[in-house]
């Protein structure tokens, strides 16, 4: 018994051209997507690693100590499928790697410096800031030095009187005790 050709549904007819855009585009999948599948296909790289220390560790060695054959060879055969789905995992996830470099390759790489927010010096200002964003910023910046500064001053200030009052309060015990 053999089974019929198959038959395309246009009648041998090449698909229209919407149905070959729509194909294309479930083929060509964005790169964010396949990172998200990148990362998915890890976590379960994980999961199934800590499933295969999990069935070692409770597996029992052949030490002379009896134990049921059939036992051995159920946790045997749940190894042996953690550890093929493991390679097919690897598998996947060396396909969505490779799938994922193809798609960068005409990109221009973005210093790993610039992607990394960092608290700026004084001296040292970025340069992709526009002015419109900068100035807000820098009027910010210049009225919290401003108070920092006069924070400082009334601090210095309450130092001075505290240790005014602390000599006060020394010499008014010296002469007490010279009273008695």
């Amino acid at each position: 018994m053999t089974t019929p050709p198959i038959v395309s549904p246009f009648g041998g007819q090449p698909p229209p051209p919407q149905q070959q855009q729509q194909a294309q585009a479930a083929r060509d999948v964005n790169t964010a997507s396949l990172c998200r599948i990148g990362q998915e296909t890890v976590q379960d790289i994980v999961l199934r690693t800590m499933e295969i220390f999990q069935l070692l560790r409770n597996m029992q060695l052949p030490n002379g100590v009896t134990y049921h054959p059939n036992t051995h060879q159920d946790r045997l055969g749940k190894l042996q499928e953690h550890l093929r789905m493991l390679s097919v995992l690897f598998r996947k996830l060396r396909l969505v790697y490779d799938k994922c470099n193809e798609n960068c390759a005409g990109m221009d790489p973005i210093p790993p410096e610039q992607l990394i927010p960092f608290v700026e010096d004084d001296s040292s200002k970025h340069e992709d800031r526009s002015a419109a964003q900068s100035r807000p910023a820098t009027e910010e910046r210049r009225e919290i030095l401003e108070v920092n500064k006069k924070l400082k001053q009334k601090n210095q200030q309450l130092k001075q009187i505290m240790d005014q009052l602390r000599n006060l309060i020394w010499e008014i015990n010296s002469m007490l005790a010279v009273r008695s």
